[in-house]
């Protein structure tokens, strides 16, 4: 386990913890050599920026032409030389320190004289004529000559001695390593029952609360007792008939019969009325046509297909046709009824 003290831990280099260990340092006009060299370098880069540049006129008069080259740098010098005036000033620009934004600002500008002057050089080439050109070489040396002094500055004897004893900081909140990134989890969705399971689970639980509702009862307990309630009579088995005898291959049920018990004697019947019939189908065997009140034809029926025949009105039927028009057959002899 090291027992070395937080001042042992951070030598001269690294910086200091406390504000009671910043030593000052050697310069002059209270500035550093290398904030010196800035301004220098800045000074010509601002001097040389009124003269044309050789191919047009001067970067001020062409537009925002200026930003680049000049605008930035102009904001990094200015931020430097405040700062020695006003130590608790501005400390940063965005998430950058400002011998950070110093360094971007000189690299773009830089970026921009080459990408201009290879243009240039290229055009000349091609079309042959050489122009005498000094102001761009000398704009790009003056910001090369910066880029030096805070790019390379950490690594260059004289000039590193700029970032030694330097007081710790916490780094601005942008500036601090990023955190580490998984994958997003996925919400687990609940189950759906199939379609089928919801109407066996429904039938299940209607059976149990049938056979709850039993009670122990017989299922033929239960039909008596239904049919009781309705006024049905009682309930025979199916083999059974009303007058106590077995029912018979030679026995017919009607329409009516109901499985599970038969009519009571005194339970009313629906009968047609006298003289109106029921509706029944019919064939006819040859085609036949079925006219309207004026006699006019509607359609025809034939031996293709059975006709509905809706009333009998003895001599004639009333025949539906299956798009629903209605006539009169009045030729109905020989015709089959279904």
């Amino acid at each position: 386990m090291s027992t070395d003290t937080p001042e042992e831990l951070f030598s001269d280099e690294d910086g200091v913890l406390y504000a009671e260990h910043v030593t000052p340092q050697p310069g002059i006009w209270g500035f550093t050599l290398r904030e010196l060299l800035i301004v220098g370098a800045w000074l010509v880069l601002f001097v040389t920026s009124f003269f044309p540049v050789g191919w047009g006129p001067a970067l001020w008069a062409q537009g925002i032409a200026w930003l680049l080259p000049l605008g930035l740098p102009t904001v990094a010098v200015f931020l430097i030389v405040l700062r020695r005036f006003s130590p608790d000033g501005i400390r940063r620009v965005g998430s950058l320190g400002i011998d950070q934004f110093a360094s971007v600002a000189f690299s773009v500008a830089v970026l921009w004289w080459v990408q201009v002057l290879w243009e240039f050089i290229a055009a000349s080439v091609l079309n042959g004529s050489y122009g005498i050109i000094w102001v761009p070489w000398v704009q790009l040396a003056a910001l090369l000559m910066l880029v030096v002094v805070t790019v390379f500055a950490p690594i260059i004897p004289g000039l590193r001695e700029d970032f030694h004893g330097r007081l710790v900081t916490l780094a601005h909140r942008n500036a601090n390593p990023v955190r580490p990134v998984i994958a997003r989890p996925r919400k687990e969705r609940p189950a759906r029952p199939t379609p089928a399971a919801a109407p066996v689970a429904d039938e299940l639980e209607a059976d149990a609360q049938i056979a709850d509702s039993f009670d122990g009862e017989s299922v033929d307990d239960v039909e008596q007792e239904s049919a009781a309630e309705l006024g049905l009579g009682e309930s025979v088995p199916l083999t059974e008939h009303a007058s106590g005898g077995e029912l018979g291959a030679d026995m017919e049920i009607g329409d009516d019969y109901v499985p599970g018990y038969v009519r009571s004697p005194n339970e009313p019947v629906d009968i047609a009325p006298e003289g109106q019939s029921q509706p029944f189908w019919a064939l006819a065997p040859t085609e036949r046509d079925v006219v309207d009140e004026q006699g006019e034809s509607l359609f025809l029926v034939g031996p293709d297909a059975w006709a509905l025949v809706i009333e009998d009105r003895g001599g004639a039927y009333v025949v539906r046709h299956d798009d629903g028009r209605i006539g009169y057959l009045h030729d109905i002899a020989d015709i089959t009824r279904g």
